[in-house]
């Protein structure tokens, strides 16, 4: 296969420079078109300067605003738009090209609604599609403990009648048997203050030590329950929050996988992701990963915290990558940015002195904004401003060419507000394109 890469005069040495470091599985060519800016190439150019190319693919710079469909016909090669950043190119040969079958996975995600019976039916049923459009399988309701309700069954029924999955989560006996009549497919949980309820249920129970012991007690809940003659049910070990016996609670789930190889496992998370000063999404992944190699087929997850909003999401996602890294037996890495919301996969920029040749070379008084992990970089074809203060950028900008027009100004805050943002957090800035937020750009349902 040949490849002939379109660029313009300013983009020509990072170019070269990132193709020749590149493993290659195919010949290429690089044309240099008579434009600075590669970007604001149109189709008429692009249709004068590639009369009759010699290869098998055209590939346009990917910030150009030009549809490679309406080039195809003319050129009579197939065209497309390589990345935004040309510096990205080994990562779309790379990863992008390889992700057959992405997308599937093993992990039935349970999403609790918190003190469900207090909450307005139409309340229950809203939070419920949020979190089915956020990836979950099952609603769980959520019952407040010491506090027992007359309308469990009639939101158990309720969500039945929207199509929802349901579980129901209490130890309160009324409860137990009005949602298991309503049609509720899981509860969470039994232990020996109420195995006894075991026998009678249509729902599978989820089966759990004696509060605050540990393997033991859920063996012999386990045995207990198979002596009722039920066959059918999950087993949960519990996860504790850190400081209060975490790593124990993760050896008792590689344990309990030993002890019980052909059980179902069911893992809650939110006593970790809730309770730790942390953004749930990196929580959520590693969890995920630890399901993943434990064959652990059901979480259960809330989203209560202000960080843990999103948590749902976070697992559909990280269910994903973990099934796909464990089946091929990779690490779960330069697969899918979804999760990395905060950093960005690879952040890179031309070097200083990349940037002061290209300053060399601008003919214009347009702006070109650049940010890397230590300043902000601002030239045109008079200045060249090396800064990590936006204000003192404004400054500069102001003695050297006087006040910007109100509309370039807030243009330039706006670009130099999210170069900023960027060199605090390790992101990549391309002008005029948004920041990557992974799964975040998409927004939340209700958002």
């Amino acid at each position: 296969m040949k490849i002939l890469f379109v660029t313009g005069k300013l983009a020509e040495r990072a170019l070269r420079e990132t193709l020749a470091g590149m493993e290659t599985e195919f010949e290429y060519e690089v044309a240099v078109l008579k434009i600075t800016v590669a970007a604001l190439m149109t189709t008429p150019f692009l249709l004068r300067s590639l009369p009759s190319p010699q290869c098998d693919l055209v590939m346009i710079p990917g910030l150009c605003r030009v549809e490679p469909e309406t080039l195809e016909q003319s050129l009579g090669a197939r065209v497309e738009k390589g990345p935004k950043d040309l510096r990205d190119l080994p990562y779309y040969f790379g990863v992008e090209k390889k992700r057959e079958g992405y997308g599937e996975h093993d992990l039935t995600i349970l999403a609790e609604i918190n003190d469900a019976p207090t909450l307005p039916m139409e309340e229950i049923i809203r939070r419920a599609r949020y979190y089915a459009h956020c990836g979950a399988d099952v609603i769980d309701v959520g019952c407040t403990p010491g506090q027992p309700a007359q309308n469990v069954g009639e939101i158990v029924s309720a969500l039945k009648s929207e199509g929802f999955r349901v579980s129901l989560d209490t130890f309160d006996i009324r409860e137990i048997h009005a949602g298991d009549k309503a049609g509720a497919e899981y509860l969470l949980s039994l232990n020996s203050q109420n195995l006894h309820l075991a026998s009678d249920l249509s729902c599978t129970p989820v089966i759990i030590p004696d509060f605050g012991k540990g393997l033991d007690s859920l063996a012999a809940n386990i045995e207990a329950v198979e002596r009722l003659g039920v066959t059918r049910y999950l087993i949960d070990p519990i996860l504790a929050p850190i400081t209060f016996g975490f790593a124990d609670s993760l050896w008792r789930y590689s344990e309990a996988r030993r002890r019980y190889p052909q059980a179902e496992i069911l893992m809650g998370v939110g006593n970790v992701t809730e309770l730790t000063d942390a953004d749930s999404t990196g929580m959520n992944a590693l969890l995920a990963g630890v399901m993943s190699e434990l064959e652990v087929r059901y979480v259960l997850t809330t989203e209560v915290a202000s960080w843990a909003r999103g948590s749902v999401r976070e697992l559909d996602l990280a269910r994903r990558l973990m099934h796909y890294a464990r089946r091929r037996g990779v690490l779960p890495k330069d697969i899918d940015d979804g999760l990395l919301t905060i950093k960005d996969r690879k952040v890179d920029c031309p070097p200083e002195e990349e940037l002061r040749e290209m300053h060399r070379m601008i003919p214009d008084r347009n702006f070109r904004i650049f940010a890397d992990r230590t300043a902000i970089y601002v030239f045109n074809n008079d200045l060249f401003i090396k800064e990590t203060d936006i204000q003192r950028i404004f400054t500069q900008i102001k003695e050297q060419l006087g006040p910007e027009p109100i509309g370039h100004a807030f243009y330039l805050g706006r670009e130099l507000m999210k170069a900023k943002l960027a060199m605090l957090l390790g992101k990549k800035y391309l002008q005029e394109e948004e920041l990557k937020w992974g799964y975040l750009e998409h927004g939340l349902p209700g958002d």
